[in-house]
Formats: structure tokens, sequence, C-alpha cells
């Protein structure tokens, strides 16, 4: 359950003045002990502010490839514009001593409009197959002249 600013501070507030222990007042409330003194550490720290619920804030994912390299292999991308990504990703962490994966460079690159997408060869199902089987199992039925020695 969660617990409003003003109710936590009410809760800090009885059981700092209850007769009964903390840990015997919490149990009534049906509190945990951490979360009682998270509370009461951030209300020392900060007043009535600091009880507010706060979402969580988004760090920076620890993965995440700074701006100053995606630009560099932005740059090296187009110097070297026969490279595959993968050669693109090797060839840039042999210079630059920073790695970087062969899909992130297909991620920047493709993000920046530099990879055109394979042309596909479409191929339509037929009806039917073009030689059917007649019997059981004649799909495995081969010549096995192959494995004989």
């Amino acid at each position: 359950m969660r617990y409003t600013a003003s109710e936590k501070y009410e809760i800090i507030q009885l059981v700092q003045h209850s007769d009964l222990s903390v840990k015997r007042t919490l149990a009534r409330l049906d509190i945990h002990k951490s979360t009682f003194y998270n509370w009461l550490g951030r209300y020392h720290d900060g007043g009535l502010d600091a009880l507010e619920n706060k979402k969580p804030q988004s760090s920076t994912a620890w993965n995440k490839v700074p701006a100053d390299h995606c630009e560099a292999l932005i740059d090296f991308a187009l110097r070297e514009t026969d490279l595959s990504p993968r050669e693109l990703a090797v060839r840039y962490t042999d210079e630059q001593s920073y790695f970087v994966s062969e899909s992130t460079v297909y991620r920047l690159l493709k993000a920046q409009d530099l990879i055109t997408s394979p042309a596909y060869i479409l191929m339509k199902a037929g009806d039917k197959f073009q030689q059917p089987s007649q019997r059981v199992n004649e799909l495995w039925q081969t010549d096995f002249t192959y494995f004989k020695r």
C-alpha cells in the first residue's frame, strides 16, 4: 500500500510518541521496520517534501554508446563505404580502442538511412509438390552408395 507524505509523517509521529517499542508499534501498523527507517531518514534529510512518492528516475543505460562515439562511427562509415557493419565494428574497435558490436553499428547506420534494405526474391508457394511422393517414407529412401566403402 502506498502512503501519502502526510500519512507517512503521521506514522513517524505515532511511532516516536508511542508507549510501545518501535518494533511492536510497527507490527501493529503492519509496516516493515526498514520501510519506517527509510521514511525517517528521508524525513530528517529533507523534511515533509522528502516523504513524497516519486517516480523512479530512469538512469542512462550502462551499455549505451556515447554520442561522440556514435558520431565518430558514422563518420568512419562514411569514409569506409565498402565495409560491412561487421567489418566496420572490427576496424573501429581496433583503431579507436572502443568496442562496438556489429549490431550496434548496423542500428546506427540504419537510423541514418545509410543501409539499404536487401533486395528480396519473392517465391510463391505452389498448391502441390512438383514431384509428390507416392508411398509413405519415400523421402527417406535414398541411394546409400555414398556410405559404402
